[in-house]
């Protein structure tokens, strides 16, 4: 572990390279103990990350997964759409497990507000879609998508408006209830919002930073080490992913610095997180999707089901091509290639390496046929998984310098 710290600098991120759920929260999990900052730059509560410690699990949808380490600053970026009830909800379940989160709690007055309306109307966008297209983009329902349409308009309400009263937030909805009840049919329960916002208002009021970017900046200075939490994933990025079926926010490491106000010559070392193998969730393209035998084994052996919304995600096999792309964006220095124990039983493993006549080429590699789980050192790993991993690296020309091999926090090979 010493010798991948000191490979990394002062301002690290970690940015998952497929369609999101490769595992990064338990990356993060693991470096935020050697960093002082821990900071998540954009999306809202549509994303999920579970942490397995000592057989208990965690799951994150906004706070960032190395919260449970006390002690840390944790700043929620500009670029977040944060539900509050969802975010206290969290607050207090941390509370309730022993790990005070307030006092060290940051939060970009820039951040938007997802209100319960959006979620309705996200709902309703997507009955939409599926009515006259035959299918929807796939969307959690989380209002995410709505909150950034608010935000693109340059109507949206900020976190800064917890320092408001609440007869101004009142006004607010209550202009805009008409024309949202016209155009998606959705009846804003202004009550029930003015509620949570109060709510919201009692503890975090005064964790919402005036200084914005400044606080990052600040902390930079002073020689702190900060940690960026990517959410979703380089494939789901609303630029650069597989537009229209995509999430709607930068997921790229340029989107979580931007999101966080930090300038570009700040960071020093990006980590790209991939599973083994690949899934993702909803509509869209998916080139190196398994057969429905092979994924339905994939996804039972990798409890494949959504974080936040349980839903069974589609499972296939690594797509080269796909790194390589999510790497030219990012920029990445090192892999993390996680869940490898999940292939334990595969008998051959088909690795997407490119395009022919409009088909995905595969090479097929052996199988290993015994359990990886739990392994810490590379060494001990089976010769065709290690294989396995250097095919990665010469077919990308990254180094792979985390593998993982099982959900528990210490189920990581730290790879020199």
């Amino acid at each position: 572990m010493q010798q991948l710290l000191k490979s990394l600098g002062p301002v690290t991120a970690v940015i998952g390279a497929q369609w999101g759920d490769e595992g990064k929260g338990k990356a993060i999990d693991i470096l935020a103990e050697h960093f002082d900052v821990i900071a998540r730059a954009c999306g809202g509560a549509n994303a999920g990350h579970t942490i397995v410690v000592k057989g208990k699990k965690t799951v994150f949808r906004l706070l960032p997964s190395g919260s449970l380490h006390p002690g840390k600053d944790v700043v929620l970026g500009g670029g977040m759409a944060i539900h509050l009830p969802t975010l206290l909800e969290e607050i207090r379940f941390l509370e309730g497990a022993g790990v005070e989160l307030v006092p060290r709690l940051h939060i970009s007055p820039t951040a938007h507000i997802v209100f319960d309306y959006h979620k309705e109307i996200d709902g309703a966008m997507e009955e939409a879609r599926a009515r006259s297209k035959g299918e929807g983009i796939g969307t959690t329902k989380r209002g995410i998508g709505p909150a950034y349409m608010d935000k693109a308009a340059r109507v949206g309400i900020r976190m800064e408006a917890l320092r408001w009263k609440t007869d101004d937030i009142r006004k607010e909805l209550t202009g805009r209830a008409a024309d949202i009840k016209r155009i998606y049919g959705v009846t804003i329960n202004i009550d029930q919002e003015c509620a949570a916002f109060t709510d919201a208002q009692k503890l975090l009021r005064e964790r919402v930073s005036v200084h914005g970017p400044g606080l990052l900046h600040r902390l930079i200075q002073d020689g702190k080490r900060i940690l960026i939490e990517g959410a979703q994933a380089t494939l789901l990025d609303i630029d650069h992913g597989t537009y229209p079926f995509v999430t709607s926010s930068s997921t790229t490491v340029a989107g979580a610095l931007q999101g966080l106000g930090i300038a570009p010559r700040h960071l020093h070392s990006c980590i790209g997180v991939a599973k083994a193998y690949c899934t993702r969730v909803g509509s869209g393209n998916f080139a190196t999707e398994a057969s429905e035998e092979d994924a339905k084994r994939l996804r039972d052996r990798g409890g494949e089901y959504g974080s936040v919304t349980g839903r069974p995600r589609r499972c296939g096999w690594l797509s080269i091509a796909d790194l390589n792309h999510s790497a030219v964006i990012n920029g990445f220095d090192c892999w993390n290639v996680t869940k490898l124990d999940v292939l334990d039983t595969e008998e051959t493993i088909p690795v997407g390496i490119g395009l022919g006549n409009g088909k995905v080429l595969y090479e097929n590699l052996p199988g290993w046929n015994t359990s990886t789980v739990g392994i810490t050192s590379f060494g001990k790993l089976p010769k065709n998984a290690q294989s396995f991993i250097g095919f990665i690296e010469k077919h990308t020309g990254i180094p792979v310098s985390l593998v993982g091999t099982g959900q528990g926090r210490e189920e990581m090979i730290v790879k020199s």
